[in-house]
């Protein structure tokens, strides 16, 4: 839709007006940050230490001010993306103009910049010209949607405006891909890539809006095609989410979990640049330790999925991934389900707490308060509840414990008094020795009832869970009775041996991590908080077992799922079927949704990527791409190993001649990575950074990292390094592998093999 010059001009001097408005205030509320800094440094000293409420309110000042800093400082070069016209019912017709933060004009009590969080941003984003409608908190908003309006802003100056003339940004075409009409988002896709993700809130497409903007308290699981924005998408629910119901103070009782540290350092900047702060990012293993509270070294899973890919023997093969299929299967977890029925067995196996030879509780007493008036409970709280109950009814224990005393005691003077051989002198003698008998036993007894249960609750220790794991696979006929015999014996000894090993050497298999933290929360729970809500990226390489742990510490089962299972390394333990998710885990309680466009990738990369995916048989909806051309991936046979660092940096001087700047070498696995680093660090033109699996930050530029490490990340060329029929042979897992690798470059891809290339790509 063509847009007048008149209309042009008129938005280069809005936009031009909102800046000059925005630094105005920008220096306005720096000279507020400084007073109130002033202010409460002036505040602290002042109160040495104490309470003070004028401090507590210049500290909340303080910290509104500072978030309205960091807004202005973060539009003060792009104000806005976007603008609305929308009339609604029997109202006149408004622009609203739409930006990463919502900015309002105190003074003149103005709402500047919409927030694209906002319920009415929703137009831009979904609505349709016409009849449209959005919900907001007070109910459903109708009226006449008439423009949509983008505007593209570089080095922050307004470059050039888009004005969208249909409903549908993309048109499906063929089967070759999709016609790309906006050339707002074909701008911005064209882009080189930057060193770490970006937030995408001005080209958030239809259907990953209604994702973001979906129910929060039920999970939604996305199968999404490489290069289809699920991490980015999953990220900015998470900001959505926190603007729409959250609590600024409580962001830390979020969570997403990563892949790995490198991937946390690659989306990190995502959520600060959105605006929100203090979400935990962890990797699946750190969650585990930091609920278990234990330090050591772990064996990671991509160290284990290195070992599978290096180990010639196939039987060590075959041991391995069965050994982490059992134990992350939900199989696995109804084990250990038995397994702490028999332990709460024996560790309800207590006797009868006494003080001065009478009865305060009886065991039955505590067993069933033990195993059933309070199963719903973790063992540890179980205790507690129990010894918090029954010092509120020990004085009423003592009480009925006196009259029984004083009963007994009773009868004995009684059989005193009625003695026909013992002097009157004699029988008072005995009465009142029986008397003080009596009452030094009851004055004993509320003495050392308190100390009874003491005693008894400091015996009643909690169970060594490590112990008991270990336990469970060294005592062979508990554990055949607990598995009811359906591990094979050669794998069960297998696993016991690989175990104690480890133990051993004080290592701790990831793989063992999940049914650990499992019996620490039924035995002992956690000090953390139930998150409310989780952002699991590469869900597909989680076991169900895995799945099953992070639903049970999530609030209301609050959580994005993000995956691939064309991208399913970890095959051997991890999701193979989403379906199975949903009923094993969810209970039939999920939302499924699958993205297949893909955002990432030319045309030419994505079909040669496809090849490798069909070859799969998940029967998936290849990634469609786009219709943005490039250069066919090119194949490149190398004449000898002696010239591949010389045909490598070929390729980077060809990629820099193209005005792209970041350049991967991937390989299959980490050793091959290491043997082309020294190769390259002894002849290539260009430094090299070597990623390893311990790696917990990134630079973009040039790097050479294993394939299994690539996952979520992007580059503007990639090598796939060593692509031959020897290399890459036709298995489920070089099938995933090289479909990874295949799918992380923008721009220019570069297959280079000596011998015969992959059958997986003829």
């Amino acid at each position: 839709m063509a847009i007048e010059k008149a209309e042009t001009l008129r938005e280069r001097e809005k936009f031009i007006t909102t800046k000059n408005w925005i630094h105005e205030e920008l220096d306005k509320t720096k000279n507020k940050f400084n007073d109130y800094d002033k202010k409460i440094s002036t505040l602290k000293k002042s109160s040495g230490g104490t309470y003070s409420d004028d401090l507590i309110l210049a500290q909340q000042i303080f910290d509104f001010i500072n978030k309205n800093l960091h807004k202005y400082e973060e539009a003060k070069e792009q104000p806005y993306f976007a603008r609305i016209d929308f009339r609604e019912k029997r109202r006149e017709k408004e622009s609203f103009y739409i930006g990463k933060f919502g900015l309002n004009d105190e003074e003149n009590n103005e709402e500047v910049v919409i927030d694209w969080r906002a319920p009415i941003a929703n137009l831009y984003y979904s609505g349709t010209f016409g009849q449209s409608y959005y919900a907001s908190p007070m109910g459903i908003i109708e009226g006449d949607l008439s423009l949509k309006r983008k505007f593209l802003v570089k080095d922050g100056g307004l470059e050039e405006i888009f004005d969208e003339g249909i409903n549908e940004l993309i048109v499906k075409t063929s089967a070759e891909g999709n016609e790309l009409i906006d050339e707002f988002l074909k701008l911005n896709l064209e882009q080189s890539m930057s060193k770490k993700l970006k937030d995408v809130v001005a080209t958030i497409q239809k259907e990953q809006n209604e994702i973001i903007r979906a129910y929060k308290n039920k999970p939604i699981i996305i199968q999404g095609s490489a290069g289809s924005g699920k991490t980015t998408v999953a990220l900015h629910r998470l900001a959505y989410l926190i603007y729409t119901y959250g609590n600024e103070e409580k962001n830390e009782n979020i969570l997403v979990v990563a892949p790995n540290k490198l991937f946390i350092d690659y989306i990190s900047d995502v959520l600060p640049n959105l605006g929100v702060y203090s979400v935990k990012q962890n990797t699946y293993e750190e969650l585990c330790m930091e609920i278990l509270k234990i330090k050591g070294k772990i064996i990671t899973k991509d160290e284990k999925l290195a070992k599978i890919m290096e180990e010639e023997q196939i039987n060590s093969v075959k041991y391995i991934t069965s050994s982490s299929k059992v134990k992350g299967s939900l199989a696995f977890k109804s084990i250990l389900d038995r397994y702490i029925k028999f332990l709460e067995s024996k560790d309800s196996d207590v006797e009868d707490i006494e003080v001065e030879g009478y009865t305060l509780f009886t065991s039955k007493e505590i067993k069933k308060l033990y195993i059933r008036d309070l199963a719903h409970l973790p063992v540890k709280r179980r205790k507690e509840e129990i010894k918090k109950y029954f010092k509120q009814k020990v004085k009423d224990k003592v009480f009925s414990v006196e009259e029984l005393i004083d009963r007994d005691y009773g009868f004995r003077v009684k059989d005193i008094k009625l003695a026909i051989n013992i002097s009157e002198e004699e029988k008072r003698k005995q009465i009142i020795s029986v008397y003080n008998e009596r009452d030094e036993k009851k004055k004993s007894l509320k003495v050392n009832s308190n100390k009874a249960l003491k005693e008894f609750f400091s015996n009643w220790e909690s169970l060594d869970l490590y112990k008991c794991y270990i336990e469970l696979f060294n005592n062979e006929a508990t554990f055949k009775e607990i598995t009811k015999d359906t591990i094979p014996q050669k794998l069960y000894e297998y696993m016991r041996e690989e175990l104690n090993r480890n133990s051993q050497k004080k290592l701790i298999d990831s793989d063992d991590l999940t049914p650990l933290t499992y019996l620490k929360l039924k035995f002992e729970g956690t000090n953390l908080e139930k998150f409310m809500h989780l952002v699991v990226d590469e869900a597909q390489d989680y076991s169900y077992f895995q799945m099953h742990l992070l639903n049970e510490i999530s609030q209301n089962s609050s959580m994005t799922i993000v995956g691939d299972l064309g991208q399913g390394i970890y095959n051997y333990k991890g999701i193979a079927s989403w379906n199975k998710l949903i009923e094993g885990v969810f209970k039939q309680d999920a939302t499924y949704i699958a993205l297949s466009q893909s955002y990432r990738s030319t045309v030419e990369i994505i079909s040669v990527a496809n090849r490798v995916l069909e070859k799969q048989n998940l029967n998936l909806i290849p990634a469609m791409p786009v219709l943005r051309h490039g250069e066919m991936p090119k194949n490149i046979r190398v004449p000898s190993k002696d010239e591949e660092v010389k045909l490598i940096d070929t390729i980077v001087n060809e990629v820099y001649g193209k005005k792209k700047n970041s350049v991967a070498i991937i390989c299959k696995t980490l050793s091959q990575c290491k043997e082309l680093s020294k190769k390259l660090s002894k002849n290539s033109s260009f430094t090299w950074v070597l990623i390893g699996e311990n790696e917990n930050n990134i630079n973009m530029e040039r790097i050479i990292i294993p394939s299994y490490m690539t996952k979520g990340l992007e580059f503007d060329a990639t090598i796939i390094y060593n692509c031959d029929d020897e290399n890459y042979i036709d298995n489920d897992l070089d099938k995933k592998l090289l479909y990874v690798a295949l799918t992380r470059a923008l721009h220019l891809e570069y297959i280079i093999f000596s011998g015969n290339l992959t059958k997986l790509l003829q």
